[in-house]
């Protein structure tokens, strides 16, 4: 059998991610590939962190894109600032606090679990009882954006509660960053982990990182070596870390991180309060219309997330079929429930590039054809209009 080269078709993604890439990002990957430890390269990597930091809001000089996605920054956190038997706090309220919870158990250390009910935010005031029956813990983790039910959670809260009671943080902002308010160092975030497949509309394949002083200084007391060779901190920031020669770690994904810089480079320009604002504005377009079509929204206003929005399947709907139709159809796709939500839930992602209203009224109209198609009863058309009325 003779293979072909692959062509993918055109999407427009408006999943859970990965986002629409901007033309500028798929440019910067077609750039010449040089040597990972060619001087230029080195003063980009620089650049590079700078970016990063300006994206996180914070001066950390810890702060550097795990060359591996989303998973791997969060693996990171947990094997650099988990040793045996720490007792971690960790809140559950989706799929991916959950992955929090069985990244402290394989780091050896006691998951203390805080269970909210999926599709909303974690609950500050069973943080703080969980905190007060358990004064030992070390490091209390939670989502900021919960992907698998768009809910968001009051991150300078929590992280407030974790300083009082002496505890380390570890945050989830895999799809908040760029999208929310996130400010790690007014905060006091001390570890936190993204993708750079959400708001940042850049390929799948990186996780931006950054680690507080004080994360350091646990870091740099460990009592036994990080779980990880590929993720330790000590050893990472060799070729990361401060000015002059680097030591060789790994191959990092040299156009992998152009594309990176290229993605940071585009957010620098349009500023952070601007790409927070846009993904507020088509959010609430995009919900005008999924009421003029009779949508319920899972999430509550106040802990809705814009850029990831879970959209209750009406009775009788076939989960399924819409997203086929969809996809086949329009080229769209948008993201199926996780776990409890399996069936029960779409998630409409807006990230990044793929938040503007071309999509917003390319994603209603082909969602109407689909429903229409179900049975469900509304009025064709509003949807779109509800839509324009927010925009105009």
């Amino acid at each position: 059998m003779t293979i072909t080269p692959f062509h993918p078709p055109k999407r427009t993604l408006m999943g859970p991610g990965p986002s629409d890439v901007h033309p500028r990002i798929t440019e910067a990957l077609a750039r010449p590939t040089i040597g990972h430890l060619d001087p230029e390269f080195i003063r980009m990597m620089d650049e590079l962190k700078s970016l990063i930091q300006y994206a996180f809001k914070t001066s950390n000089q810890l702060t550097l894109p795990i060359s591996a996605p989303g998973s791997a920054g969060m693996e990171a956190c947990f094997a650099n600032l988990v040793e045996e038997g720490d007792k971690v706090i960790v809140c559950i309220n989706g799929v991916f606090g959950g992955r929090m919870k069985e990244n402290v158990i394989r780091m050896g250390g006691t998951a203390i679990t805080v269970d909210s009910d999926w599709g909303r935010a974690v609950d500050p005031k069973a943080v703080e009882e969980t905190l007060n029956a358990h004064p030992d813990a070390k490091v209390l983790a939670f989502v900021h954006a919960e992907t698998s039910t768009g809910a968001r959670s009051d991150a300078k809260t929590l992280c407030q509660l974790a300083r009082k009671h002496n505890c380390l943080t570890i945050v989830d902002t895999v799809t908040s960053l760029a999208g929310s308010e996130l400010e790690v160092d007014g905060w006091g975030v001390d570890a936190v982990y993204s993708g750079s497949q959400k708001c940042l509309s850049c390929v799948p394949g990186l996780s931006p990182v950054s680690f507080s002083e004080a994360a350091v200084e646990k870091i740099q007391a460990r009592k036994t070596p990080v779980r990880s060779w590929f993720l330790d901190m000590n050893l990472v920031m060799g070729y990361w870390g401060g000015d002059g020669k680097r030591a060789y770690h790994h191959t990092a994904p040299v156009n992998q991180l152009y594309a990176l810089h290229e993605a940071l480079c585009l957010l620098q320009e349009e500023g952070l309060d601007n790409s927070w604002q846009r993904h507020q504005r088509h959010h609430q377009a995009l919900v005008a219309g999924l009421a003029a079509m009779g949508l319920e929204m899972l999430v509550p206003e106040e802990e809705r997330l814009a850029q990831l929005n879970a959209v209750v399947i009406p009775e009788g709907v076939d989960d399924l079929a819409v997203r086929q139709q969809l996809l086949a159809e329009y080229n769209l796709e948008i993201g199926a429930g996780l776990g409890a939500f399996a069936g029960k839930v779409w998630r409409i992602g807006l990230m990044g590039y793929a938040a503007n209203q071309t999509n917003v009224l390319h994603c209603l109209s082909a969602l109407e054809s689909a429903l229409l198609r179900q049975g469900h009863r509304f009025t064709p058309g509003e949807a779109v209009k509800a839509a324009i009325s927010v925009y105009q």
